[in-house]
């Protein structure tokens, strides 16, 4: 076993898993790790359907770089509470909850701090998205915001116009609760593999979780979390103060992505001043669990940036 091999599948030693309580009573699963020497803390924030375990390979990354890193399983995924009563379908309520979430808990965790060390917000995807909202709105206050494949656009297979009016008509006629897709374990799963990562290993590392813990597993979004996630992409691209942003940021954007947009991603970049590091066919949507080295150029950006935020 390598020891790569062995931080994604065990949990450290060193890191404590607890709960957290949104202020509308919403259970959500917390994730800390305090590093020896911290240089500073940092809040990583996952995607759609992840889970704290997918990245733990990338905490211990940072964490042996002096970074205290703390995440939360969003709400209805991973181990926090979930918002339909089957628990496999990938519900959304509207990202606003989402946002209202992050500020709670941000409020709390930046309480917990005596020392006055720089705090990062990092977000994956869907988190990506999220935190970029959250930072627009004022609901969060980082030194420092670094996205990874950034949930900006999404790649939808119909296209944005016909895909549009398909998500409409489907909540229209009242089926937001039900998964766009079935979940398969045959040919679609490779075709998930390809579109997440070319690392096989590290795809496989979700089944070994999920089959420790099946309670963790969540399958295809619902038509009613698509219909939420556009209508807050749309409003962020929108929204007058992104251009006003003057934060430091590090956006991490894979060209091929197949899951969302990477030119929207782009966009967005240059209207926010983000210093941009682009992958090429080489990377799949999950630059921090590809093989090595996409993985390790994406670790290398965020290291050098971070560097500059604690100094």
């Amino acid at each position: 076993m390598t020891d790569a091999f062995a931080l994604r599948r065990s949990f450290p030693a060193d890191a404590r898993l607890s709960h957290w309580t949104a202020p509308d009573g919403w259970a959500h699963r917390r994730f800390d790790w305090v590093a020896a020497r911290p240089v500073g803390r940092l809040l990583f924030q996952t995607g759609r359907a992840d889970m704290i375990e997918k990245y733990l390979e990338v905490f211990a990354h940072l964490v042996a770089r002096g970074w205290s890193v703390t995440a939360f399983d969003w709400r209805g995924q991973g181990g926090s509470g979930r918002l339909l009563a089957d628990r496999h379908v990938g519900h959304g309520a509207d990202f606003s909850v989402y946002v209202a979430d992050l500020r709670s808990f941000w409020q709390q965790w930046r309480g917990e701090d005596g020392v006055g060390l720089r705090h990062v917000l990092l977000g994956h995807s869907m988190g990506g998205h999220l935190a970029l909202r959250a930072v627009v709105e004022g609901a969060v206050d980082p030194d420092a915001l670094v996205l990874v494949s950034p949930m900006l656009g999404l790649r939808l297979p119909t296209g944005a116009l016909l895909g549009a009016i398909l998500i409409r008509a489907m909540a229209a006629l009242g089926r937001g609760e039900r998964a766009i897709w079935r979940a398969d374990d045959g040919a679609g799963r490779h075709t998930r593999q390809r579109n997440l990562t070319h690392d096989v290993t590290r795809y496989e590392d979700e089944a070994y979780w999920y089959a420790r813990m099946p309670e963790l597993a969540l399958g295809p979004p619902s038509w009613g979390w698509l219909a939420e996630a556009s209508r807050s992409i749309r409003g962020l691209s929108r929204d007058p103060r992104l251009d006003r942003l003057g934060l430091p940021t590090l956006m991490l954007i894979a060209e091929a992505d197949r899951l969302v947009d990477s030119r929207v991603a782009a966009r967005v970049a240059a209207r926010i001043g983000a210093r941009t590091v682009r992958f090429g066919d080489e990377a799949a949507h999950e630059l921090l669990r590809e093989a090595d080295p996409v993985r390790l150029r994406a670790l290398e950006a965020i290291d050098t940036f971070l560097a500059g935020v604690a100094a």
